[in-house]
């Protein structure tokens, strides 16, 4: 007995060091996405496409297509479209901004769920989410009044990515019980390949002269982004969740943008390009961003 609960001890350790490291690995995404020299589209292609690769040797292609249900493929290959769509926003939002700005952005999602999970899980509304949700607009004003004018394309691809994450994120979590995490990650990425190859040739025709063939350099960022930050990362923090609560998950997934923006700051050294009004700005969504689970904890007490 005393065997058993140093063993599950060890193993919740290690649960929150893998989680940890899955975060850290999230949060280089945006660094990648900034130093790969290849228009976002093509990043993205490329990104779902090897990360799709990897994925063949964790699951078994067979028994998703004979257990799941012909609706529930398709479901989940239409997630794969807003997911195709959020990436191809967050990368916009790096290439037109910078990633400090993608990432900050980025944390906006949990407000962005308030709205609407209830609407999708046909939920009662939770007024406290709401409020935390209307606190982060503040936050974005300060954001996009002290940001040079170059960027602002750039901060609306950034709030599009986040709502569109609270989107795929909100309606995988009606249909998750269908599945396992893997098979639904990989029917997802796969369907945003094939969405993204049928567009290629249209892209292509428009963006004359685009460079598709990544450089040599970008095909080692490319390696790490798609094996490391994408398939390692999600195994890790699937394989994390059997041993931590939902809210210590929660609460150190919320971690990826700090851990983003402070990898930015030091490696691509973004903070060169941003004001004193943009900090305080990041300070207010930040503390949102933090005190959701905190609060819901306390609430769910009461």
């Amino acid at each position: 007995m005393i065997t058993r609960r140093f063993e599950y001890m060890d193993a919740t350790k290690r649960a929150y060091l893998e989680l940890h490291i899955a975060v850290i690995l999230f949060g280089f995404t945006a660094i990648l996405g900034s130093l790969i020299q290849l228009p976002a589209f093509v990043l993205v292609w490329w990104r779902v496409l090897l990360t799709s690769i990897s994925l063949l040797f964790l699951i078994n292609f067979r028994q998703i297509f004979s257990e799941l249900p012909r609706r529930t493929i398709f479901q989940f290959m239409g997630i794969g479209l807003l997911v195709a769509l959020h990436w191809l926003s967050f990368f916009g939002a790096i290439k037109y901004a910078n990633a400090s700005i993608a990432l900050v952005c980025f944390a906006t999602t949990c407000a962005f769920t308030a709205f609407l999970e209830p609407a999708i899980m046909r939920q009662k509304v939770k007024k406290y989410e709401i409020a935390l949700g209307l606190m982060v607009i503040p936050g974005m004003v300060l954001i996009v009044d002290n940001t040079e004018l170059s960027m602002k394309a750039g901060i609306w691809m950034g709030l599009s990515s986040a709502f569109l994450a609270s989107l795929f994120g909100t309606l995988n979590k009606k249909l998750i019980h269908n599945t396992n995490s893997l098979n639904i990650t990989f029917l997802e990425l796969g369907s945003a390949w094939l969405f993204l190859s049928l567009i290629l040739p249209f892209y292509i025709f428009f963006e004359k002269g685009v460079v598709l063939m990544p450089a040599l350099t970008d095909w080692v960022y490319l390696l790490i982004l798609a094996l490391l930050c994408t398939t390692l990362g999600y195994v890790l923090a699937v394989r994390a969740l059997r041993y931590i609560s939902a809210f210590a998950t929660n609460l150190t997934v919320n971690l990826e943008p700090v851990y983003g923006i402070v990898l930015a700051w030091l490696l691509l050294k973004d903070n060169n390009d941003l004001s004193q009004g943009f900090y305080w700005g990041v300070v207010l969504i930040l503390a949102v961003v933090f005190s959701y689970p905190l609060l819901k904890k306390y609430i769910e007490r009461v």
